[in-house]
């Protein structure tokens, strides 16, 4: 039997603990990278779980900003027709809103800050119509002081009290039915080379037609009135071809897409107004607003896809 030598030996049993030694620095260190790298990816989880919540909770808060407006538009009422139309048009979109609020991903921030632009115009909107039912209250008051002032100076001679009545008459006939044109049935639709068709997409699109009615109204002016369309497209830009034409309302020059006249004689009379020779249409929401030079008659959309 070979005799060892007992230094190689104690070499050897140096070399093996030298190793033994590395492989578990190097355990060790995998272990320390590991870890770290589990707690980056905690972090990372953690603040996207974070933000989704806090989207959510954005979305949320912004749904019931929307329902509680919705609920401010149910509790308004006047006793004027005119308004109650304004009021059915203004319930109708704030309901729309809420419904595709509610199917939005609270992801999409583009979305989300339209619709809080929205909830604000809606507000400020609202906001209009209770000042305006308080103005007309305050007139009705107003009037109804006069209408009774009047019937007090009527005793005194027959010839007053017949040009007081007719003063009485023409305020509650004012109050009822106003002067102002108004509208309904705006619609917007799109056609393809048939004009007997309509198309709902932006690919097919050749022209678009807004269509509506001039209600009766014996207290209007009588005569030739031109009615202005401004179309926007998904991106809110108003377009226009080469007869583009312009208005001034209420001391502000708008830029219309379209106009047309017509013959308004105080009886309901229907119109059409194409708008022709534009480019291309894209996907997304068109809107149109109707006008004539002393009022806005109102709006419609149209979806391309």
């Amino acid at each position: 039997m070979e005799e060892v030598d007992p230094i190689l030996e104690r070499r050897a049993r140096e070399a093996r603990a030298s190793k033994e030694k590395t492989l578990r620095g190097v355990m060790i260190v995998m272990a320390l990278v590991a870890l770290a790298l589990a707690g980056v990816l905690y972090y990372v989880w953690k603040q996207k779980s974070t933000l989704v919540n806090d989207l959510e909770a954005e979305k949320q808060e912004l749904t019931e900003q929307f329902v509680a407006l919705q609920q401010d538009y149910d509790t308004l009422s006047s006793d004027y027709e005119s308004i109650n139309s304004q009021l059915d048009t203004s319930r109708a979109e704030v309901a729309q809103l809420v419904e595709r609020l509610k199917k939005t991903e609270a992801t999409d921030r583009a979305k989300i800050r339209q619709y809080e632009k929205e909830l604000g115009t809606l507000r400020s909107i609202m906001r209009g119509y209770i000042t305006q039912i308080d103005s007309l209250n305050t007139l009705n008051h107003k009037l109804t002081a006069d209408a009774a002032a009047a019937r007090r100076e009527a005793a005194e001679s027959k010839k007053a009290n017949e040009e007081l009545t007719q003063r009485i008459e023409n305020y509650e006939g004012q109050i009822a039915t106003g002067s102002k044109l108004k509208a309904r049935g705006i619609t917007l639709a799109a056609y393809g080379n048939s004009d007997s068709k309509t198309v709902d997409r932006s690919s097919r699109v050749k022209r678009l037609l807004t269509t509506s009615s001039l209600l009766e109204n014996d207290l209007a002016p009588k005569g030739p009135v031109r009615v202005y369309i401004i179309v926007r497209d998904p991106d809110g830009i108003i377009l226009t071809n080469s007869v583009r034409t312009s208005f001034d309302f209420q001391g502000e020059t708008k830029v219309a897409s379209a106009s047309r006249e017509v013959d308004y004689e105080g009886k309901e009379v229907d119109l059409a107004i194409y708008l022709n020779d534009i480019d291309s249409y894209v996907k997304g929401l068109y809107t149109v607003e109707v006008y004539t030079a002393q009022a806005r008659l109102g709006s419609a959309e149209l979806m391309l896809r």
